[in-house]
Order: structure tokens, then sequence, then C-alpha cells
């Protein structure tokens, strides 16, 4: 068991070293979509009531739970772009052959970046009263647990993508063709409930819709705010777990027929 988890915790502990040496990661992560939410959900708060929503949400407070999910989102591409810069330096071929598993690897790998994308994300629920959310103890540990699920399947997702790629402006335009489409289809900048029938089923296709439902829903824990044709949050934890099941079996799957190709 020890051979299984000290290459996890190693890994997992050099992502974490390496993220308070380049402290710009964290400026770069948070900064982007934190301006992007200020000028966006500020100019647009005045003119769009968000379809679907009940209550008085104001816009720039229904665009808060997306901006959240757009940290986690950068924050999976800057951990994991190291694979890349470590397969090109040649420390990725020196683990590659230490006696440990390759999930084990790639556990260790998607653990750090889950660790790092929590860190920040953090620092946004600070600023959630701001927009005025208020939320208990319950609504508090329930967030963590979806940005935790969160956090992890794309991490998983970043590394799935770089593990097949060579360089790092490969793996850029690949993320960028993704991910960014994948987040802007979720529900984080505006609802399915007043997008055309053929854009609101590829929203409900989109796992990262239910990840962000459930974001939204834990914010509010007992309070219904959200579209009520949305699924309900014990579906949206159930499809965000498969999606990281899939994800890290996606990443672990592909790292071992790299390691094999590599070999061959």
């Amino acid at each position: 068991m020890r051979n299984v988890l000290l290459p996890i915790a190693t890994i997992w502990w050099r992502e974490i070293i390496r993220f308070f040496r380049q402290r710009s990661r964290l400026f770069s992560a948070i900064a982007q979509p934190l301006v992007f939410w200020i000028l966006i959900g500020s100019g647009l708060n005045a003119s769009f009531q968000p379809a679907g929503v009940s209550g008085k949400s104001e816009y720039i407070e229904y665009f808060y739970p997306g901006i959240v999910v757009l940290v986690l989102l950068f924050t999976a591409i800057f951990a994991t772009i190291s694979v890349v810069n470590e397969r090109r330096e040649g420390f990725l071929q020196g683990v590659l052959v230490a006696p440990a598993p390759r999930w084990g690897i790639v556990l260790g790998q998607a653990l750090g970046g889950t660790t790092l994308a929590l860190l920040q994300g953090v620092l946004l629920l600070f600023i959630a009263p701001l927009t005025g959310i208020r939320f208990g103890l319950t609504s508090l540990l329930s967030t963590l647990g979806v940005m935790t699920l969160l956090a992890f399947g794309l991490t998983n997702l970043g590394l799935l993508i770089a593990w097949r790629m060579d360089s790092t402006q490969g793996f850029h335009a690949v993320m960028n063709l993704i991910l960014i489409p994948i987040w802007l289809l979720s529900g984080a900048f505006f609802p399915s409930a007043g997008a055309p029938d053929w854009l609101a089923w590829v929203m409900k296709l989109n796992p990262l819709t239910y990840g962000v439902d459930a974001f939204r829903r834990s914010l509010y824990f007992d309070t219904v705010t959200t579209n009520g044709n949305m699924p309900t949050w014990t579906l949206s934890i159930l499809v965000i777990s498969l999606f990281c099941f899939l994800t890290y079996l996606g990443a672990t799957l592909t790292a071992s027929a790299e390691t094999n190709k590599k070999h061959a």
C-alpha cells in the first residue's frame, strides 16, 4: 500500500509546491474570470433577466456560479499543461519508469490540480455576499463538495488531452476549442430555458450543465431559484460523479497507452 500511496502523495505535493513558486498562476486564473464577471455581469445586469429564473435575481448574481466554475476550468488548464512541459523536459519519463501504477500517477496529478482549483475557487466564495447570496454551513459544505467534483472532473479532462499532446500551443488550441464551449453551454452564461430547442438539447447533453446547476442549487440549498425544468440536485450530482469517473478512467487509459507507445 505504501508503494502506491507514496507516489500519489509525492506528485500531489509537487503540484502544490510548484504552484506557490509560480504565484502568477493564481493571478491569471482568478483575475480574468473576475474581470469578465464584473464587466459582463454589470453591463447586462440592468437589461437581462435570465429566462426561467424565479424571483428577482439579478444577472450579476446569476452569473456568479458560472464565474466560479470558470476559475475551476482555468485552473485545470494551468495545472495540466505541466504534463506537456514535463514530457518535453524529461521529468515525466523518469516518473513513468518508477515502480508506480499509471492510475496512481494520474490520480496524484488529478488531486494536485483539484486542490489548487479548490484553493482558488474558495477565494471567490468570499465575495458571494456582495452579490446578495447568503448561505449557511449546510450550503457551504455542499458547495465545497460540488466544487471538488467539478475540479476533479475538469482536471482529469485536461489530463486526458494533455497526455496526447506534444506542444503547449497545440494543447491550448484544443483546450480552448473544447473547454470554453463546454462552459458557455453549461448554463453558466445563460439558462437553457430561453435558448432555441436544438441548443437547449445540446446543453442538456453537456455534463458540465449538471455541475453548474448543482453548484447553483448548493448556494441556495433550501431556496428554489433555478428553472423548474432543470434536473434535481441528486441527479446533477450523479451525472457529475459519472463525469469524474469517466474522465479519470480516460486519462488513466491514455497515460498507459502513451507509455506503451513510447516503449514499443
